[in-house]
């Protein structure tokens, strides 16, 4: 019986990084598919690879299996899936077309990367959990993502590959920033107004459901110059405190 129960318990352990292992995997899968044209295909994969590592998490969590091993696995997924693969996608997609300049933003992006997640995990316990201090890496990787998609289906895009370019040197920054974004994983639902959370829901769903890539895109832009506009707002504000004083 012993030995069953222990074996049972080692499954256990196995079972959320499975899902850490899916989400890896899936981002080789996108990045062979950014390699072979199918760029739609490649955003999709890094979509679904979030769903993944968002469950990891949460089913540790649940089953109370969280440890160490599970932890640093999860990162080395993350810069697979959210580091590497969305820096293919957009080279393959764009960055190809400008030499050394697109190469340099794409393994831009995958180190800074790789220094968010090093600083996140550093700093967990110690850094306020209701934000990030810089874009998490999952959220950049849907940014990359969604804009792809975004830039695939209008062709009044093509021919602002630049503005692109300086996109995701800009959201390459954001990740090593100190500015603050929201993080909604901390929402105190008693406190809130649960009827108008679940009509914003609504309203929201109802918009991606028709527009899926256009209201995504909107969403994950306006997130993104959320914080950036709200750090510039109290760094302006702090300058000129500090002047009057």
């Amino acid at each position: 019986m012993t030995n069953n129960n222990s074996n049972k318990l080692q499954l256990i352990y196995i079972f959320p990084n499975l899902f850490t292992a899916a989400s890896a995997f899936l981002g080789v899968i996108s990045m062979l598919a950014s390699a072979s044209g199918a760029f739609e295909k490649a955003a999709g994969l890094i979509l679904l690879s979030l769903i993944f590592d968002g469950l990891d998490g949460r089913v540790a969590r649940m089953t109370n299996t969280t440890s160490k091993f599970g932890a640093e696995f999860d990162s080395l997924a993350d810069i697979v899936a959210f580091g590497v693969a969305p820096a293919m996608l957009f080279y393959f997609n764009i960055g190809h077309s400008y030499g050394k300049l697109g190469s340099l933003l794409c393994a831009m992006y995958v180190v800074f990367g790789a220094i968010r997640l090093a600083r996140f995990n550093v700093m967990i316990g110690v850094s306020e959990p209701s934000v990030f201090i810089g874009v998490p890496i999952p959220t950049a990787a849907v940014v990359v993502a969604m804009w792809i998609l975004f830039y695939q289906e209008h062709t009044f895009m093509h021919g602002l590959e630049w503005t692109a370019l300086g996109g995701i040197g800009i959201l390459s920054f954001l990740m090593v920033s100190n500015i603050r974004y929201p993080s909604f994983k901390k929402i105190d639902f008693k406190k809130a107004n649960l009827i108008k959370i679940l009509v914003y829901l609504v309203l929201s769903f109802s918009i991606i459901y028709l527009f899926p890539i256009e209201a995504g895109t909107f969403l994950v832009t306006a997130y993104l110059f959320y914080g950036l506009g709200r750090g510039i707002y109290n760094f302006v504000i702090a300058k000129t405190h500090k002047n009057l004083v």
